[in-house]
């Protein structure tokens, strides 16, 4: 019998052994503990950050802000976060992957309970600003870490599962605004989003760094910072990061002008262009989506395992165009909560796929730098969105506004023509 036939017989074994989990099972401990922490990162990141998008009506009216105001300090640490993914993808490659990750756990963790001392607008920009560098540092080191510690067959299904849990953070952000708004306000729902800071021992004492990293630096003498940016840019990678990178801030876009707003837009009174539902409401109404999103994260990692990581994105980015514009036009509370979930299965989903992408794409020596500039760099241009949204709301009203993001959408898809199949691709 054939080495090949032999492996093949292997694998489809340990499928029917493992069952729908049997991925998992065949991961090492090192790559499950990864997994766990990048995603528990991921998750409290989610958590931290959106905490704003669902106090954003009681700040607007504490703090007198303005749409044009609101949704410009959402823009400011939108940008702030493509800094500090650039950043941290560059202290990941150079100093390891974990150490990248607490150190971003900590500045978004600490800067969240700032965020409850502020007295006015000045003050609460200046802290968004350091939460967005520490938001930003996370997705890069917590990419490259699973990336790293996981199978080419499996890498796709393991990024997913980090990926799904910005779903979980969500909707724990709304169950905690639900509950502590009513009893301490909006600055009670900020002080509780210094507790992911506790992870951080946890990583400390468990997680790894993966051993391709080791290897690597074991081999490699300490290059300049601009080395890597500089590989990123020449010969066959430029086209390939510029397209990703274009493709990433059009779904970016898409993503922040629609999800930033929509709490706003369910709670705010309907002389004001809103749906006018109360925070408790809201709250629920934010969770059931967190349903449908968290679903589109899992399923899309074995979708592009099983189709490719190209049609699934394209699938999923045309659907979000057309559910974002339907949700938009719809008025009824119960149409907007039966439609929700689906609108956020596939506006999020395709995240998932965007760290096998590069990972894929991009040399070890390079990978979390490249991750780092390629995913948080289109937050520079996604950070035109909540001000976009907001300041479009005033004048053409929050449908209109909205309807942009489906253009971004439409947009993101359109860029996959020059970006190539990568699954199945082993990491260089």
């Amino acid at each position: 019998m054939s080495e090949e036939r032999q492996r093949g017989i292997a694998t489809l074994e340990r499928r029917q052994d493992g069952g729908f989990l049997g991925w998992w099972k065949s991961g090492t401990p090192e790559g499950r503990k990864a997994l766990v922490a990048a995603s528990l990162g991921w998750m409290l990141d989610s958590f931290d950050v959106m905490l704003y998008a669902l106090v954003l009506a009681a700040l607007m009216g504490d703090l007198e802000m303005s749409k044009d105001t609101a949704g410009a300090l959402g823009s400011l640490s939108l940008v702030a976060s493509a800094v500090g993914g650039a950043v941290f993808g560059v202290v990941a490659d150079r100093f390891g992957r974990t150490r990248a990750l607490m150190a971003s756990v900590l500045i978004y963790s600490g800067f969240t309970f700032a965020c409850g001392l502020a007295q006015n607008v000045a003050q609460l920009a200046v802290f968004r600003i350091f939460l967005g560098l520490g938001m930003g540092g996370e997705w890069a080191s917590g990419a490259a870490l699973v990336s790293e510690t996981w199978s080419d067959e499996h890498r796709g299904k393991a990024l997913g599962f980090m990926q799904s849990s910005w779903a979980i953070g969500y909707a724990a952000a709304a169950v905690v605004t639900a509950v502590v708004m009513p009893l301490w306000g909006w600055r009670g729902v900020f002080f509780v989003g210094v507790l992911p800071a506790l992870f951080t021992i946890w990583v400390r004492r468990n997680v790894e760094e993966p051993e391709i990293w080791k290897q690597q630096r074991a081999h490699q003498s300490q290059r300049s910072v601009f080395a890597g940016f500089g590989e990123m840019f020449s010969g066959r990678l430029l086209r390939l990061t510029v397209s990703v990178t274009i493709m990433n801030a059009f779904t970016m876009f898409g993503w922040w002008g629609f999800n930033l707003w929509l709490p706003g837009y369910l709670s705010l009174p309907v002389t004001e262009g809103g749906v006018g539902l109360s925070t408790t409401t809201m709250s629920m109404f934010v969770v059931a989506m967190q349903v449908g999103m968290w679903f589109g994260y899992v399923t899309f990692g074995f979708l592009s395992d099983m189709l490719g990581r190209k049609r699934a994105y394209v699938l999923h980015l045309v659907a979000a165009a057309v559910l974002v514009f339907v949700y938009v036009s719809i008025d009824a509370p119960i149409g907007l909560l039966l439609l929700g979930p689906f609108v956020a299965f596939f506006a999020t989903g395709y995240f998932s796929g965007f760290g096998a992408v590069t990972a894929e794409i991009f040399p070890t020596n390079i990978r979390a730098t490249a991750q780092g500039f390629t995913y948080n760099v289109g937050r520079i241009a996604s950070a035109v969105a909540p001000f976009a949204v907001g300041s479009l709301a005033d004048t053409s009203g929050f449908d209109t506004a909205l309807s942009l993001t489906a253009l971004a959408f439409l947009l993101a898809a359109v860029m996959w023509i020059w970006i190539p199949e990568t699954k199945g691709r082993g990491l260089a």
